[in-house]
């Protein structure tokens, strides 16, 4: 495991390992308001350590960009100071911390929006699908009919943006993710399966990824390029994302970022189940070669396959979700070489510290 716990940096940011918490929507924020508040104060402490940087949850820039019942957001005055205390708790444990900044666009539902959710273009066939669910205040429901954006309305996300990542910044966050995976809005203008528009945000890639650069912008406008990542899934059909041409689209898009200076590149791999024969498909190792800066691989790694993904397929940093959800203290347990705890699939998204804060950390047993 060494590789993985030697020293590298995101953008300015040093670094001392390599072991990154991933994004995890858990839903225990308080509702209404979507503010952080004790127990998820407590979450983030117990997962923070010495030189590690953690990834929020995905945190919804505005009420309409909500996705998913009792998930957070920044988007007014009385969402911050839950936040502050979040990051109060992770830098006094030495770490570092960047808020996932979220539009879900069509992946919603009325009853958490109070209005229709919205997308790059209408596509009956998502709606439809009842293999799509959105978890609402009653329960999981397939997503509403959604409709397109206006063009005056994407220049009020983008404005969205910028609002959210100032609240961040005063929050004390070290940066921002631009959560632009999973068919969320921005993915939903970046993939032809879902974007039909015929306007200059339609049509060519170049037209495709100019919400996701514009958003980018955005958020470099209050942080500065360096303190901003991005988080993309090439290969991912959640949420019904399609894209005729992967390769030529994600290579185009990191080109552009490449001109921000970005912190990193946030990629969610395929599924790898085994990395050791070399021959896997890695999203990583092709975008290493056009994308100038940090990447961070996520995609269900083992501490083997995180070594292997460093070493051999262009990762510089693994981020971890449900190992991070069962083992609060992750890096000293892969670095120590420590067993791992299973964790508890019916507790993900159910209120209460059970399955959140319930977790111990290793404690190596003493001799009778």
């Amino acid at each position: 495991m060494s590789a993985l716990f030697t020293r590298t940096q995101v953008g300015p940011i040093p670094l001392k390992h390599r072991v990154v918490m991933a994004p995890l929507t858990r839903a225990r924020t308080a509702m209404p308001g979507g503010t952080p508040d004790d127990l998820v104060v407590e979450y983030y402490r117990q997962r923070a350590s010495e030189g590690g940087l953690i990834i929020s949850e995905a945190v919804a820039i505005s009420a309409s960009g909500c996705g998913w019942y009792g998930a957070p957001g920044l988007y007014n005055e009385a969402q911050s100071p839950g936040w502050q205390q979040v990051t109060n708790a992770v830098h006094a444990k030495g770490g570092r911390i960047f808020a996932q900044l979220w539009h879900a666009g069509r992946a919603s539902h009325v009853d958490i929006l109070g209005d229709q959710p919205v997308s790059a273009s209408v596509d009956p066939g998502y709606w439809q699908n009842d293999k799509i669910t959105i978890q609402t205040g009653e329960g999981w429901k397939r997503p509403s009919p959604h409709r397109s954006l206006k063009l005056n309305e994407i220049d009020d996300i983008l404005q969205d943006y910028v609002s959210a990542a100032e609240l961040a910044k005063r929050a004390g966050f070290d940066g921002v993710e631009l959560h632009g995976a999973n068919g969320y809005l921005p993915d939903q203008f970046l993939q032809d399966g879902s974007n039909r528009r015929t306007d200059v945000y339609g049509g060519s890639i170049e037209n495709r990824t100019r919400f996701f650069i514009e958003a980018t912008e955005a958020l470099a406008s209050v942080f500065g390029g360096d303190r901003v990542g991005a988080r993309i899934a090439p290969a991912s059909t959640r949420n019904r994302m399609s894209e005729s041409d992967p390769r030529g689209l994600f290579d185009h898009l990191a080109t552009k970022l490449n001109a921000f200076g970005l912190a990193y590149l946030h990629v969610i791999e395929p599924a790898l189940a085994d990395l050791r024969g070399g021959e896997c498909h890695v999203t990583s190792r092709y975008l290493r070669s056009v994308f100038k800066g940090a990447i961070i691989a996520a995609g269900g790694f083992s501490p083997e396959t995180a070594l292997q993904i460093v070493q051999r397929h262009g990762a510089d940093l693994v981020a971890f979700g449900r190992l991070f959800i069962s083992n609060p203290d992750l890096p000293e347990r892969m670095r120590d070489g420590h067993p791992l705890a299973p964790c508890d699939s019916e507790t993900f998204f159910t209120p209460g510290p059970k399955g959140y804060t319930d977790y111990p950390n290793f404690v190596t047993p003493t001799n009778a």
